[in-house]
């Protein structure tokens, strides 16, 4: 299992014209001059491209990060995707104490944001891999070139979508400047032609020959979400393509998974430790792999799964351990906001997750309460885990019972899209263009995702309850912030609070400014010009 990552090849080092440097000499291999006929080994090249997102750098969760100054557990692609998009909404609070997370709970990052330098650090060096494999290799395979340049634009698109304006390079050399419109209409076309020799669409799991590696359906995937936020990255809405993407997802191989196992729903089994092996695995258009001791990271998974658990906590009724780890980390937890979704009058009980979900009558609320007293974040930032409701989401039991491979790190892949996205996506899409009132079949799509959950299926669905909707399915997976700013509900001059919001208790309006994050003050320089109101 997890074979396309397992065993990595040191890739020859590489100039990174896009950003930070490279640990060159933890790679140990001679600088690439593209005149020099030096030696290369092509799967090396391909799969760290591919484990960019996964690892910090070659030596797994303890070993050198691939970014010179930076920790390569706080520079986790994962790690950072996620607290960008997390902490700064209505879902997640932390109260640790790290640089940068008081201001994402609160709302005032800039360019001197430790966090948002490892992000952007950590997708300029991605993109500067995919075009060291393209440099040398592209001539191949077909597939495979497609492969790296869709990785490559999936960089690009979370780095235009977080920091606007951004450095833009195909090759290993100086980067020119792309504006976010300029950027969105390079994604577009780079996706579009590579399409045509990406492997076709195919569900697959871990016993399956190329799981893990991207198809036609991940590039269907990206290009929906381009287009369902065409409007905020150019100014265009592009809904139609969005729902025509979206459809070519649904009527893809790929399935909802609807089947639980073993006493955990179907909707648990898409967040636990063999949701590779198991048929979860066929929601997934593009898994993250992890496992235990082959693929290892203190940035992917197991931020997820620790972060967000105390040893007070038992997701498993039949296990006296906590989350299927030995690691317990007591800090990222759910505002009241996000557990009103589920409990509207704020009276969700005080009992573990797998009460809870009896409770709300929706398998996906997934949220402990034992010991807590209210789900208010009482003190804010300045908290303690226990001030306000944790959330048991991500775990590293697996379904069928059997033992995972290590009791530090997890075996959970993390699913980078989800059939339900196409889903959710689609009936946004056609609900926009029919009086921002969901159409019958998107009534039809929010209505499965419902049921799959043993919710109670609704007959119709305005905009906020789409967004909701957004919120009940994919809570804590790093992707709010850009649904709340595609509904207008971020900065500005908006309607919607949330506890904290602006870092006051009941919520204020911050500059729409901050719809875009700081480019890190070090990255300031040549083409690249910092954002409005930084």
């Amino acid at each position: 299992m997890k074979r396309y990552i397992k065993n990595f090849i040191p890739v020859t080092a590489i100039a990174l014209s896009l950003g930070m440097a490279s640990c060159t000499d933890d790679l140990d291999v001679n600088p690439i001059n593209p005149n020099l006929a030096l030696d290369y080994d092509v799967n090396g090249l391909f799969n760290k491209c591919y484990a960019n997102i996964a690892l910090a750098g070659n030596g797994g969760a303890n070993g050198d990060c691939d970014i010179d100054g930076l920790d390569g557990g706080t520079t986790g692609f994962i790690r950072q995707m996620w607290n960008s998009n997390e902490l700064t909404t209505d879902e997640a609070i932390c109260h640790w104490g790290d640089d940068g997370i008081q201001s994402f709970c609160y709302n005032t990052y800039d360019a001197s944001h430790p966090m948002l330098n490892g992000y952007y650090a950590r997708l300029t060096t991605g993109i500067s891999y995919c075009n060291q494999y393209l440099n040398v290799a592209s001539g191949h395979d077909d597939t495979m070139t497609a492969e790296i340049r869709f990785v490559r634009a999936l960089h690009y698109y979370m780095l235009m979508d977080a920091f606007g304006n951004i450095p833009f390079a195909t090759t290993l050399s100086e980067p020119s400047r792309l504006t976010r419109a300029e950027a969105y209409a390079w994604l577009v076309d780079e996706l579009k032609e590579i399409e045509p020799n990406l492997a076709d669409a195919k569900a697959k799991n871990s016993s399956d020959e190329n799981y893990g590696r991207v198809d036609k359906a991940a590039c269907w995937m990206l290009l929906s979400r381009l287009y369902l936020n065409a409007e905020v990255y150019t100014g265009k809405a592009e809904w139609q393509l969005a729902a025509e993407y979206a459809e070519k997802v649904i009527k893809s191989p790929y399935k909802l998974h609807t089947e639980g196992a073993n006493g955990w729903s179907a909707y648990q089994m898409l967040f636990m430790g063999d949701n590779g092996e198991s048929n979860a695995a066929y929601e997934c258009v593009f898994p993250i792999l992890q496992d235990g001791l082959t693929t290892t990271s203190w940035g992917t998974s197991l931020y997820l799964i620790a972060s967000t658990f105390d040893a007070d906590m038992h997701a498993n009724p039949n296990d006296a351990g906590t989350n299927g780890t030995d690691q317990n980390w007591g800090g990222n937890k759910a505002r009241p906001d996000l557990i009103k979704k589920f409990f509207p009058n704020g009276d969700a009980p005080q009992v573990p997750a797998y009460e809870m979900t009896v409770a709300a009558n929706d398998d996906r609320a997934l949220f402990d309460g034992v010991g807590r007293g209210s789900i208010e974040n009482s003190k804010g930032y300045l908290g303690d885990f226990k001030d306000g409701y944790a959330v048991a989401k991500f775990l590293n039991y697996k379904s069928d019972g059997s033992a995972t491979h290590d009791a530090c790190f997890p075996d959970m892949d993390y699913f980078f899209f989800r059939v339900a996205e196409a889903y959710l996506t689609y009936a946004e899409a056609t609900a926009r263009g029919n009086n921002n009132t969901a159409t019958d079949q998107g009534i039809i799509y929010i209505n499965e995702l419902r049921t799959r959950a043993n919710a109670s299926p609704k007959a119709g669905y305005s905009m906020n309850d789409i967004l909701d909707e957004w919120s009940r399915e994919f809570y804590f997976e790093g992707r709010r912030r850009v649904d709340l700013i595609r509904h207008g509900k971020f900065g500005g001059n908006g309607d919607y609070m949330w506890q904290w919001k602006g870092g006051v208790k009941e919520g204020r309006n911050f500059e729409e400014t901050r719809n875009v994050f700081a480019i890190p003050a070090a990255q300031v320089k040549g083409a690249i010009i910092q954002n409005p109101g930084y």
